[in-house]
Formats: C-alpha cells, sequence, structure tokens
C-alpha cells in the first residue's frame, strides 16, 4: 500500500522525492510492506531504498530505531549508512547480516547461553590445516583454501557434517579429497573449533538462528525491536541468510527486498536467486517494482549489456529453469563510444595495449581514479601492474594492502585527530582547507609529485583524504566539523569503506561487483578464462556469462573488451575469444543486425552437445570431450583402452609428470571410441590440441594400430 501524505507535508515529498524517477518515487513511496524491488545495475537502487526509509522516518510511518537495513558488505552497509546520514536518518541501523547478528548474540548469550561468548575466528586456514593433520591428510595452501570455501557452503547451506555426505554429491573433489574425507575434515574443524573455544562466522548466523529458534523470548524482543526490515542485494542470499530473516520477521510481512537475479555472481558461496524471484509466490500481495532505467551507461554500453544477456542459448531443462528473464535496461545518458573490441597476439601484448590506451584516456582528462582493468582470475594482474609501472602509470590494486592499514593514512587520522583540540568548531576556514593544513607536514601539497613510487603513493592517500573532506563538507553542511570528519574516518576505517585514490583501479570481476568507472578494461577474454575452464556444467558457463555482465555494466562510457591468441611471446596462438562474444563483436551477423549494418561473417554459435548414443544434454566437460553421457556404456575396446593407457603410463613415467598431464582420462576415452585414422582426425577431438598432436600424435596412431584398433 502507498502511504498517503497530507498536504502540509508536500514540502517534504518535494525535498525526498523531487529528485526521484516515476519507478524510484514508486519504492520510495511505498512504505508498507511486502516489496519486492527488481533493480537493474545502474538503476538507482540505492537512491530508490534510503530515500524510502528517509521518506518513512520523516513521515513518521517508521521509527528510526526500529528499522533494519541489511546488505552484504561492510562497505555498502557502510555507503548506506552515509547517504542516510545526507538525508538527515543518521540513525537507522545498516548492517551485514553478519554484523546485526553478531551485534544480537553479543546482548543474548549471557542469558540463552549463558558464560562468555566465544572469540571470533577471523580465517579458517590454521584451523583447517590442524584438522587434516588430526586425520594424518596431507594438505598445502590450495586445498586448504578450498577445504575453507566447501565447508563455508556448508554452512550457509545448513548442512552438518553429518549430513554433508548425502547432499554434496555434485561438488565434485573440493581440495582434491573425496567427499568422504571432506565430511571427515568437517567434523574435525568443529571439534578443533570447540577445543579452541571459537566459533566462525558461519557459526554466528547459525547460533543467532538456533537461539531465535528455540528461546521464544529472545525472538519476541527482537521482533518487538525491529519491525521493518530493508534487504539489499537479496539475490545473494544463502539459505541460512534467508532462514535468520524469517525469523527476524516472525511471520509478519513488513519486508522490502532489493536486487537483480542477472547479477548473481556467488552461487558458489551458496548464494541463490531463488528467493527473490520466488518473492510473490511466498507474499502473493507483494507490490513489485522494476527499476530498469540505467543512469550509469551510455547507450553503447547498455546495449552490449543487453545483448550478453540476451545471446543466451539453452543449456538443458535444469540450467533453463534457473536463468531468470533479464531486466532489458534502457538508458537515460546521451550516446557516447562504441565499445572496443581488440585482439593481441599474446599476454604481454594486450598488457601493454591496454596501458597505452589508458595513457590516451588520462591524457584526453580522464582521471586515474575513473578507470579499471578488471579480470576474471587474481592472477592475470602482475602482467598489468608491470605494463601500467611501466608506462609511468599509477594504480591501486583492489583486494592488496588496505587503504586505511597504510602507515601515511594512519598518521593523518592521528594528527587529524590531534588537531580537534586546537581547532576551533566555529572555525571560519572551510573543512577542506583545515584537513589540507594539518596532512601538509606528512608531505601533501595542492599539485602531485611528478616522480613516482612511493613519493606518488603516499600522495595520493593524503590527497583522497583531502578530497573526501571537501565531498563532505559539500553533503553534510556547514556543520560539520574537524571532530565530525574524524569520526567519520574511524567508523570508514572499521568497514574499510575507503576513499576514492588516484590510481587506476586493477581488480577481478567479483571484487568490482557494486563499483563503477568512467572507463573500464575487460582483459583475458578468451576461452578457459571466460568462461573459466572449471565451469563444466551449463549453470556454471550462465553464471560465468553474468559474471561477464557484471564488468560490462561498471563502465560509464569508455568500455574495451580484449583478448590474447597466445600466453606468451612467440607462444602457439591456439587460444579462442570467449564464446560469449559471438553476437558482440562488430564483425558477427548479430551485433551488425542490431546496429543495421546488414549481415557479416561469424563463426557459428555454439549449441550445447549432445550424447552420441542417447541424445540427452551433455553437461560436464568430460562427456562433452568423450561425446557420450555418463549414463551410456562406453563404445570402445577394451584392448584399444588398455593399450593406450599403458602407454600413457610409459611416457608419463619417462616424462616423470602426472599421467593426466599426457592426457586425461575423458580425452583418452574419446581416442579409444573415436578409433581416429589420421593426424586430422585425431586433432578433432577435444583435447588433442596442436602441442600435444605435435608431440604424441603418430605414437597414438601406432598404439591404435598395433591394438587392432586400424
Amino acid at each position: 500500500m502507498t502511504i498517503e501524505i497530507p498536504d502540509d507535508n508536500a514540502s517534504l515529498e518535494d525535498r525526498i522525492l523531487g529528485g526521484l524517477d516515476a519507478e524510484q518515487r514508486e519504492v520510495a513511496s511505498t512504505l508498507a510492506g511486502p516489496l519486492c524491488v527488481l533493480a537493474g545495475a545502474g538503476t538507482g537502487k540505492t537512491r530508490a531504498i534510503t530515500h524510502r526509509i528517509a521518506y518513512g522516518v520523516h513521515s513518521g510511518v517508521y521509527s528510526p530505531q526500529r528499522l533494519l537495513a541489511v546488505t552484504f558488505t561492510a562497505r555498502a552497509a557502510a555507503e548506506m549508512r552515509s547517504r542516510l546520514r545526507d538525508l538527515g536518518v543518521g540513525n537507522v541501523q545498516a548492517r551485514t547480516f553478519h554484523a546485526a547478528a553478531l551485534r544480537q548474540l553479543q546482548f543474548f548469550w549471557p542469558q540463552a547461553v549463558g558464560g562468555t561468548l566465544p572469540n571470533l575466528l577471523d580465517h579458517k586456514a590454521q584451523m583447517i590445516a590442524e584438522a587434516a593433520r588430526r586425520l594424518r591428510l596431507s594438505t598445502d595452501r590450495a586445498s586448504i583454501r578450498d577445504l575453507a570455501s566447501e565447508i563455508e557452503w556448508a554452512k550457509v547451506s545448513m548442512l552438518t557434517p553429518a549430513n554433508y555426505l548425502e547432499n554434496a554429491q555434485d561438488r565434485g573433489n573440493p581440495g582434491g579429497f573425496d567427499l568422504t574425507a571432506v565430511a571427515r575434515v568437517f567434523q574435525s574443524y568443529e571439534d578443533v573449533k570447540t577445543d579452541r573455544n571459537v566459533i566462525d562466522f558461519e557459526d554466528v548466523l547459525l547460533i543467532t538462528v538456533g537461539i531465535l529458534q528455540e528461546d521464544p523470548k529472545v525472538a519476541a524482543t527482537v521482533r518487538e525491536q525491529y519491525r521493518h526490515f530493508v534487504v539489499d542485494e537479496y539475490q545473494d542470499v544463502s539459505p541460512l541468510q534467508q532462514r535468520l530473516l524469517e525469523l527476524w520477521l516472525g511471520g509478519r510481512d513488513e519486508l522490502c527486498v532489493v536486487g537483480d537475479a542477472s547479477q548473481t555472481i556467488y552461487s558458489f558461496t551458496g548464494a541463490s536467486p531463488k528467493h527473490l524471484l520466488g518473492f510473490k509466490a511466498m507474499y502473493p500481495n507483494a507490490n513489485v517494482v522494476k527499476l530498469i532505467r540505467d543512469y550509469r551507461s551510455t547507450p553503447q554500453v547498455v546495449q552490449l549489456a543487453n545483448d550478453l544477456l540476451a545471446g543466451r542459448r539453452s543449456g538443458g531443462p535444469v540450467a533453463d529453469a534457473a536463468w531468470a528473464a533479464p531486466l532489458k535496461l534502457v538508458a537515460q545518458r546521451d550516446a557516447g563510444p562504441l565499445p572496443q573490441f581488440t585482439e593481441c597476439s599474446d599476454d604481454e601484448a594486450e598488457a601493454a595495449t591496454v596501458a597505452q590506451k589508458i595513457r590516451a584516456l588520462l591524457d584526453a582528462g580522464v582521471p586515474a581514479s575513473e578507470i579499471a582493468v578488471l579480470f576474471r582470475t587474481n592472477g592475470q594482474s602482475e602482467a598489468y601492474e608491470q605494463a601500467l609501472a611501466s608506462a609511468g602509470i599509477g594504480y591501486q590494486l583492489r583486494g592488496g594492502e588496505r587503504f586505511f592499514a597504510r602507515k601515511e593514512v594512519r598518521d593523518a587520522i592521528l594528527q587529524l585527530r590531534a588537531a580537534t583540540r586546537a581547532v576551533a568548531e566555529s572555525s571560519p576556514q572551510p573543512l577542506g582547507q583545515i584537513v589540507r593544513d594539518i596532512v601538509a607536514s606528512l608531505g601533501y601539497t595542492d599539485s602531485a609529485p611528478h616522480s613516482g613510487g612511493a613519493l606518488r603513493e603516499r600522495w595520493e592517500s593524503l590527497a583522497a583524504l583531502v578530497a573526501l573532506a571537501d565531498e563532505l563538507a559539500l553533503s553534510r553542511g556547514s556543520g560539520f566539523s574537524l571532530a565530525d570528519f574524524v569520526n567519520e574516518l574511524q567508523e570508514r576505517s572499521l568497514a574499510q569503506h575507503a576513499p576514492t585514490v588516484q590510481g587506476v583501479t586493477l581488480a577481478s570481476l567479483h571484487a568490482a561487483k557494486g563499483l563503477e568507472w568512467d572507463a573500464v578494461f575487460l582483459v583475458g577474454l578468451c576461452e578457459g578464462l571466460m568462461p573459466i575452464s572449471f565451469a563444466d556444467t551449463p549453470e556454471a558457463v550462465d553464471e560465468e556469462r553474468r559474471l561477464l555482465y557484471v564488468g560490462i555494466t561498471r563502465a560509464r562510457e569508455h568500455l574495451a573488451l580484449s583478448w590474447s591468441t597466445a600466453r606468451t611471446p612467440g607462444g602457439r596462438a591456439n587460444r579462442k575469444p570467449s564464446r560469449f562474444l559471438d553476437g558482440l563483436r562488430p564483425d558477427s551477423v548479430a551485433s551488425s543486425a542490431a546496429r543495421g549494418k546488414g549481415p557479416a561473417p561469424r563463426r557459428k554459435a555454439a549449441v550445447p552437445a549432445s550424447c552420441r548414443v542417447c541424445g540427452s544434454m551433455l553437461s560436464t566437460g568430460a562427456e562433452r570431450k568423450v561425446g557420450r553421457c555418463s549414463q551410456c556404456p562406453p563404445t570402445y575396446e577394451e584392448q584399444t583402452f588398455s593399450a593406450l593407457r599403458e602407454w600413457r603410463r610409459e611416457v608419463a613415467l619417462s616424462a616423470d609428470v602426472p599421467a593426466f598431464v599426457v592426457f586425461t582420462d575423458a580425452t583418452l576415452t574419446a581416442i579409444a571410441e573415436a578409433r581416429p585414422t589420421s593426424l586430422e582426425e585425431l586433432a578433432r577431438l577435444a583435447g588433442v590440441g596442436p602441442s600435444k598432436l605435435e608431440r604424441y600424435g603418430e605414437a597414438v596412431l601406432t598404439v591404435l594400430a598395433e591394438s587392432g584398433a586400424l
């Protein structure tokens, strides 16, 4: 229902709702739940929900102490609190699920459990290593990381060591271990935590859920405290977070959720868009509002994003059921440059080309802080770090050293705090100038140093603090003092809500979620990286498509997409551009037709492979290599396969490498079943690339001939 505000509150409507478009205004003025907001990238969802909260508080519908806004990262929560303060409702709580649950757990633990709350475990690695040692299992850093991720997935999926095995049959071999071993490590990890009297972040949610379920008095107290809930990024909720939300609500429906199923990129952590997509079924009387006006990106960028999602092809009944019909964005900005597509000879050349284009943007006046290079894996960043450093371009690695951990930032905050005693609250100087004067002793000047390296990085950190002071003084008004600024920095430090630093951002696509830049370079867009090689199911490939969509929609104006045909200079050019670029590049039929340029040659669009025996959809990479589903029996002769396996064993022993490095079991099976009679036929099989054909081709044909296959 929409709350009607009396005429004498017209100024309130103008002040809070005046700058919103029709759909945003509908969100902001619909103060009673349930409300579901389907918000596409760049459509102003945070603006809509913060104005909704402010409108509800100022009109008296909401009590600020009884509303809880929940999001998924500390940075997003800090950004929401900052916006709410700008709207005059800074006493509304905006927290992550974990922060809200931990606050409740700390308060209710003495009466619900008794004693002292166990210490919170920051990192699982050491405990998991200890758990594995107790089981006499050999682990390394990578396997421990994978086991930690798997245990986190299990716990947010509300699984225990006892029922993990029966619910994880499609999880592969986390950390290289079979699922039985993983279940044992899971139990051992829980035992280690008990022995050490610690809990992890998932336990915070699990224990809070347990207390709310089992203690009616605690549940009643929480539900009395919080009457209204707002959940941002609702497509990312896990089953455990959804259960906690349901217990907070206690059967009520004063809930506003916001999300976009096309930005679901954390399925590997247990996130699922099913709650967002099923919201109307859960609450039949819910209002559903769609935000599709994109204020962030130019029409050219928006068109490319829309085309990417529209280019998705059927992946079979299961994948199709999980794929949500995407929101079709409508650009609101003026036209900009067309996205650029660049093919390079190798990774080094690609990095150098990107650095050259960034230099051109800098020379044209685009600030370095408004440029980002986004890649699929963190391991790709090194080439771009080197290329930018060689070009004399400053950069910041998102996920590297945290801003507030830098020495110059810590020193600046100490000096600013000390200066609050000396600077009068009524100082005639603007806040920005006061901050400039204070940090000048640490090396800040009004103009950037010409040199690079540590001196430039130090200046950029201090310049970011000065720019933040200017920004907050403007948005908070003349009453915003130096003491207020220091308090703001303290809160931002706790939330790791860093200000903008003058340097090109290097980040993974996952880390770029929720951010935006004037210019974005999407790099390494070749098969094996986009989609990533281990995305071997239609559902996993769909998530990779959504990940690229997130990358595209980070760009406001300039967008460049690139790939290389070889990994190293002089290497074999056997890489192919990402399948997701089919229909998007200017030389393809679909993209040319969409822009009214007529047909042009293009590669045949990839279609899902089907089993050559029964015709069913092939869902894994191994099945597609063989051309047969796992349910159908093999068609090779046993003596042929045995001969190939023995040959592979001998080659692996002589080269001192694992057997799968020569050929995987799936490729060996494909060879035995296809029985190629020439190098040309052998080269057509998946898994037999040019280098392996050159190295092993003749030998494989000889083995086939001697085993009677030819």
